[in-house]
């Protein structure tokens, strides 16, 4: 048995299959990657690490190299203060940052392959670790990072990354609904009559509204992206912008799974919904509104109570919507999945700056859905 550890430019650099294959039922699978890569936002570097047996590819996680603003994170109020001061002093709150993860996936996604024991795992992990690091230095990355490490690998992020000097972190939680209703009224009885009530109030105001489920845009791509580019104005956690031509480079690669409801009103589109659909779940992706008309249509929770109609009656088990927005989405019965940062930096001294400036700049302090699932997951 040989093997290798290797570092890709690109994700056709592994055959479809090998790759799939260590993500089984995922669908944010090669295509997803091969699409982001081709159209994906500007500003980033992307890389594939793996672990090769034999040639064949039995551990692998995407990567990501940028320029890492330090106040991704923070919200409200000391937003407005950290902008202001990236304006003056740009250096002082931008990193190069090499990190497994991807800007655009819900997870990193670190997987193996079916014959790769259970025993072996942590062994192949600490090889691609190695293999960040050397590169990282290398190419003069400070900053080494892990984004969004899912609860279900944390056993062995944590046993590879706290003994080498790496820092955890809270990350953006999934937001999961469970869906074993027999219909879309044995859901809303699911809720509390307060919410159950607002629900049905909140339809009324949706009647005029015509959905229709498209799997090309190409007839209303620049809407679809000025609907986009007002979502991200009103969010305070951006990672990344995605381009004009995204949602429809998607919408080929990941063709028949992925689809996009457009949410009409007379003959103006008001909002758009970008769905990957599989057998046992629907991510819902994007969403884009028109904030002009979002308090008087609700279309935030109508969006969101026609994708549970949509799953229950086609008997899709789990609606999974995404890394924002807790509350409500507790309200309406959602479960939270936990994820993890790691970070260290290269510099001794710039490490451990880093970690007395995480202390405040930690998720859990904006947000108190995080900070209940965080103690509940401590």
């Amino acid at each position: 048995m040989t093997l290798t550890t290797v570092i890709e430019n690109s994700i056709a650099a592994f055959d479809s299959a090998d790759w799939n294959r260590c993500f089984p039922t995922d669908p944010e699978n090669w295509a997803f990657y091969r699409a982001c890569e081709e159209a994906g936002p500007s500003g980033f570097a992307w890389h594939y690490l793996a672990v090769r047996e034999n040639g064949r590819p039995i551990a692998v996680v995407p990567a990501f190299g940028t320029e890492y603003r330090l106040d991704t994170t923070v919200q409200g109020t000391w937003k407005g203060i950290t902008n202001q001061l990236y304006r003056l002093a740009p250096g002082l709150l931008s990193l190069r940052l090499i990190a497994l993860g991807s800007p655009v996936a819900e997870i990193c996604h670190l997987g193996f392959a079916p014959e790769a024991p259970a025993d072996d795992r942590l062994a192949l992990l600490a090889r691609i670790i190695v293999a960040l690091r050397e590169f990282g230095a290398v190419n003069r990355y400070g900053l080494l990072g892990i984004k969004d490490a899912p609860s279900r690998d944390d056993g062995l992020w944590r046993s590879a990354l706290l003994p080498s000097g790496f820092t955890r972190l809270p990350g953006l939680p999934t937001a999961v609904l469970d869906l074993p209703f027999s219909d879309f009224e044995a859901y809303l009885d699911s809720l509390s009559k307060a919410t159950r009530r607002d629900m049905r109030r909140k339809l009324r105001t949706f009647k005029d509204i015509r959905v229709e489920q498209r799997r090309q845009i190409d007839d209303v791509e620049a809407q679809v992206s000025a609907l986009y580019g007002q979502t991200v104005a009103h969010s305070d956690l951006q990672f990344e912008y995605l381009p004009v031509d995204y949602f429809p480079q998607l919408l080929r690669s990941l063709a028949p799974a992925a689809s996009i409801f457009l949410y009409w009103h007379g003959g103006e589109l008001v909002a758009f919904n970008f769905v990957i659909e599989t057998a046992d779940r629907l991510i819902d992706k994007y969403l884009g509104m028109n904030y002009a008309v979002v308090p008087r249509l609700n279309l935030y929770f109508n969006s969101w109570l026609h994708n549970v109609r949509y799953c229950i009656e086609r008997g899709i088990p789990l609606y999974q919507s995404g890394q924002a927005f807790y509350g409500p989405k507790l309200r309406l019965g959602c479960r939270l999945q936990p994820n993890w940062q790691y970070f260290r930096h290269r510099n001794a001294a710039i490490n451990a700056i880093l970690r007395f400036v995480a202390k405040f700049v930690r998720l859990d302090r904006f947000d108190p859905a995080i900070a209940d699932l965080v103690r509940d997951a401590a």
